[in-house]
């Protein structure tokens, strides 16, 4: 969809107001209270009234953006900027884009970045998945790499298709490369029966006792290329999309921006368009307060 075309479907209001009523009550109005769906719509605060209860609730109500004194139209607007480029977007660059205060965009982004993430817990890999650590940071003078380093650790996965390519990946901030925390990652995201290609580090090994068909070997990319091939590419575009938008991030709000790239690469393909599944998850995710996003 292009900038012009989005600007023709959401660029009022009103237009952005009714897609979001289509994408919550599809099938009409129904009170989030008591379930009834006889309602009075009151116009003026854009309210919809419950006949049984006399409960209001509007399009936002319950959402990311509940609440919001931020114009629907810029809600949007943030939406489209996030999920039809894959490098994503900075608070600062969204504030000069939609015109709002730095705060604002940040928070706008944070609570976007949180519905994506709500979004993939509710799917999981399965079939051949690829499995490995990656590790996430602004490289320091002398600093150590690889595994030991003082970077952000992070798991990540993704599920290979029949003629091996990539379907869907998954990345998780995990305090430590340990038969613990992957086998605690497998299980949430992994079907089990599963076949898990890593490298051979020794915490992997934990997988085969766990559900899972394991394929361990060591990674070389210049005897084995195609070992890993696509988790690693992944992975580079990962870091690619955070160093070159954010210039590395701390540990405290990384899981969201992985979220962000998962979702997108995840839902490239969606027959409805990445910004038509970002809207929906907006709106389904739930409130996501500023408490919780700075922890």
């Amino acid at each position: 969809m292009t900038l012009l075309e989005f600007t023709d479907r959401y660029g009022t209001e009103e237009q952005c107001r009714e897609h979001l009523y289509q994408v919550r009550w599809p099938n009409g109005c129904t009170c989030p209270r008591c379930g009834d769906d006889r309602h009075y719509d009151i116009k003026s605060p854009n309210l919809y009234q419950c006949k049984q209860c006399n409960h209001q609730a509007s399009v936002t109500a319950g959402t990311i953006m509940d609440r919001t004194q931020t114009p629907l139209r810029k809600w949007f607007l943030a939406f489209y900027f996030m999920a039809e480029d894959k490098r994503g977007i900075s608070a600062l660059s969204l504030k000069s884009k939609i015109g709002v205060a730095y705060q604002t965009a940040w928070s706008m982004c944070q609570k976007i970045r949180h519905a994506m993430g709500q979004q993939e817990q509710a799917h999981t890999l399965n079939g051949i998945v690829e499995l490995d650590d990656a590790f996430f940071g602004s490289p320091t003078e002398g600093g150590k790499r690889g595994r030991g380093t003082d970077k952000t650790v992070v798991l990540a996965s993704v599920s290979l298709t029949e003629d091996g390519k990539p379907k869907y990946a998954k990345m998780k901030v995990v305090d430590a490369v340990d038969g613990d925390c992957v086998c605690a990652f497998a299980n949430k995201h992994i079907d089990k029966g599963s076949e898990i290609r890593t490298d051979g580090y020794r915490s992997y090994a934990s997988l085969s006792n766990d559900g899972y068909t394991l394929k361990q070997k060591s990674y070389n990319p210049k005897k084995q290329p195609e070992h890993l091939h696509w988790l690693h590419i992944i992975i580079s575009n990962a870091k690619g999309y955070i160093g070159g938008t954010f210039h590395g991030l701390d540990k405290l709000h990384l899981q969201r921006y992985l979220n962000e790239f998962c979702f997108r690469f995840n839902h490239r393909w969606a027959q409805s368009g990445v910004f038509a599944s970002l809207v929906k998850s907006c709106v389904r995710a739930g409130t996501f307060t500023y408490h919780e996003m700075v922890g």
